[in-house]
């Protein structure tokens, strides 16, 4: 049975043009529907931009509280990157800026910029067209308003980044990072160190921690297996907690009781 409130996680494969928040939502109202309540904590580990898809880790109720957790995990990306031309969200969300020669650029010399000057420990500047806050709000409301984003360097590590396929001016990266890499600055600053400019065209993150895309339900097939699914429900749930809470707390004053014991056998 499914204990939303106590605290449930889902792992979905996240559909493109989505948002992270979308997902959530229909998360969200489902549960509540089937729990018959008006508010139910869900959130997710580590958003996707819509133009993304993959691993996407749902959490809900009192599971909520593992999310910081579950986003330091290691993530693994498959990116699409085009060389000679940059866009202002560094994707296909905004429209060509600039164009820039490409023609010089081979497999071979992508693959030494990735290793010596993207592999490590390296500095990232994210994207104006990022959830970073400025001044309490998220740059890209910002920068979709045409305002000016100044967005501070981030130190981040790159575990491996390699070319798994080139048809130039396109190519394909496997990237394993920590939390907090944006690949769409990853991929403008790769086309910067070739002598020319880039973005993506393509994303999908492959893995987050332990959790493989290929363990993850699409939408729908979540959707479905909630709507089939039996659950502890609301009242339930919470005489569980209160029982829980009753026999820790016994626990810990037994525990307490014992070392005070201890410390008075030790005095005498």
């Amino acid at each position: 049975m499914l204990n939303p409130i106590e605290g449930e996680i889902f792992t979905v494969d996240k559909p493109l043009k989505w948002t992270s928040f979308e997902v959530v939502k229909k998360v969200r109202a489902r549960l509540r529907k089937h729990l018959g309540v008006k508010s139910l904590r869900v959130g997710h580990a580590g958003t996707l931009d819509p133009l993304a898809t993959g691993v996407l880790i749902i959490c809900t109720g009192r599971a909520t509280k593992r999310i910081e957790e579950l986003q330091a995990g290691v993530k693994e990306y498959v990116a699409g990157i085009e060389l000679g031309a940059t866009t202002p969200s560094f994707d296909l969300e905004t429209e060509v800026d600039a164009t820039y020669p490409w023609e010089h650029v081979t497999r071979e010399l992508i693959e030494r910029v990735l290793r010596e000057r993207f592999t490590g420990t390296i500095e990232q500047v994210p994207p104006s067209f990022s959830a970073c806050k400025i001044d309490g709000k998220p740059a890209y409301k910002l920068a979709r308003k045409g305002q000016e984003v100044e967005i501070r360097s981030k130190t981040l590590v790159i575990d491996s980044i390699e070319v798994i396929d080139c048809e130039l001016p396109r190519f394909t990266v496997r990237v394993t990072c920590s939390k907090g890499t944006y690949i769409r600055a990853l991929a403008r600053d790769i086309g910067e160190a070739l002598g020319s400019g880039a973005h993506l065209f393509s994303l999908r993150r492959t893995r987050v921690g332990d959790v493989a895309v290929e363990q993850c339900l699409s939408v729908p097939a979540l959707l479905e297996k909630l709507d089939t699914e039996q659950y502890v429900l609301p009242e339930v749930a919470e005489q569980e907690r209160i029982d829980r809470e009753r026999v820790e707390n016994r626990a810990r004053a037994a525990r307490q009781k014992a070392l005070a014991r201890a410390r008075q056998s030790q005095l005498k």
